[in-house]
């Protein structure tokens, strides 16, 4: 593993979209940039006090005036640091903590060194127990959007939606999602495929925590997961 010291990490800045995250927002930012110094977060019309907790943080904050969805706030998040002078490599965090610095420092590590573009997280990529990792809903709906998703298969992807990603500058630059709510995942699974980039995955551990399946996460997300795999079924 490379030196995990901000110094290291001059060159990279962490993506994260924000949407009535008040509640965690700034330990997240803060584990994150005990790391990672360059951090913009896209506060995305919250109506709890996500602005003044990012703020308070010491990231960069970009706000929507209202709340346009998670794909709006990541596209308007790199195209904010893919401004910044230095900027080579980007990540796609979420704001709930469910994502871990030590999964994006391996990421990168391996970005740097392989002939890729993007690496993408998944949650199928150990021998372990499933259950200890994702919940039984989730895991099916999350399976069943790979079987009904031709560009996902071919791309050898086990787990498109994922929102933990790292990629390099040309990826920055070609990224033009449309798609503003959950649907972007898929979206960002079809420019993969249109764009050519070189994908790979990454085994990734998702902290499950009692915030997050507090707020439903798992069924919502699911239900919208699955909706968006039927969608992508049409797609060639």
């Amino acid at each position: 593993m490379e030196n995990s010291s901000p110094a290291s990490y001059h060159d990279t800045w962490l993506v994260i979209p924000c949407y009535n995250e008040g509640a965690v927002i700034h330990d997240v930012i803060e584990n994150a940039r005990q790391t990672f110094p360059n951090i913009v977060a896209v506060n995305d019309g919250s109506a709890d006090d996500s602005a003044t907790q990012i703020h308070a943080s010491g990231a960069h904050l970009v706000n929507h005036p209202v709340n346009l969805g998670q794909g709006a706030a990541i596209q308007t998040g790199v195209e904010y640091a893919r401004s910044q002078p230095g900027a080579q490599y980007f990540v796609t965090f979420d704001a709930d903590g469910q994502h871990q610095v030590k999964d994006v420092v391996n990421m990168l590590a391996r970005l740097r060194q392989e002939p890729v573009d993007i690496i993408v997280g998944t949650r199928f990529g150990r021998p372990r127990k499933e259950d200890d990792q994702v919940p039984l809903i989730k895991r099916i709906v999350l399976k069943t959007v790979v079987m009904l998703s031709p560009r996902t298969r071919r791309l050898g992807l086990t787990d498109a939606h994922n929102g933990l990603r790292v990629f390099n500058k040309k990826v920055a630059d070609e990224l033009n999602l449309r798609m503003n709510g959950m649907s972007h995942a898929s979206e960002f699974v079809s420019l993969m495929d249109e764009m050519k980039w070189r994908v790979s995955e990454e085994p990734v551990d998702i902290l499950y925590t009692e915030y997050s399946m507090s707020k439903g996460q798992s069924l919502i997300n699911g239900v919208n997961i699955l909706a968006d795999g039927l969608l992508a079924r049409k797609l060639p």
